[in-house]
């Protein structure tokens, strides 16, 4: 017969938990500006400017991740062609984007994410499941979580 402690139980009964969101789909962004490979650099570049980002993915009919697209790449193709004072022949989303796109696991922790972000220099990555695209997290993604769970833990 075990002696039971009263501040042990105490303690435990007071110990308040609360669900606070630590995965990357809790602040993964899934309203998407997405492109297709048949778009032009210039309705590209257009769409950067007006929605203020600085890339995004690119899909094909079945909403499936085949690329991505940015500003520094759509940059190269013009840069590319005032270079070599040669018209933009080849001008469209395919032959200017990434085409081996790192992922991110949704239910990846958002700390974790951090580190991804850190050690591969990305400004974004992109959420895939069964296949199709749902969601991408942004380096502005994770500060907003970084600043909503400073309220919840940080002192």
């Amino acid at each position: 017969m075990g002696i039971k402690s009263f501040l042990a139980s105490r303690k435990n009964q007071n110990k308040i938990t609360t669900h606070m969101p630590l995965k990357v789909s809790d602040y993964m962004s899934t309203k998407l500006i997405t492109f297709k490979t048949d778009d032009k650099i210039e309705t590209v570049i257009d769409s950067l400017i007006k929605y203020r980002i600085s890339g995004g993915p690119v899909v094909n009919s079945k909403h499936e991740l085949i690329g991505i697209i940015s500003e520094g790449d759509c940059i190269k193709q013009l840069s590319d062609s005032r270079y070599h004072n040669l018209p933009m022949t080849n001008n469209t989303v395919e032959a200017c984007m990434i085409k081996n796109v790192e992922t991110i696991d949704g239910n990846m922790n958002i700390f974790d994410a951090a580190n991804k972000f850190l050690e591969s220099k990305r400004r974004r990555f992109p959420i895939v499941e069964n296949g199709k695209l749902v969601g991408q997290i942004s380096q502005k993604d994770i500060l907003k979580a970084a600043l909503a769970l400073k309220g919840h833990d940080w002192k």
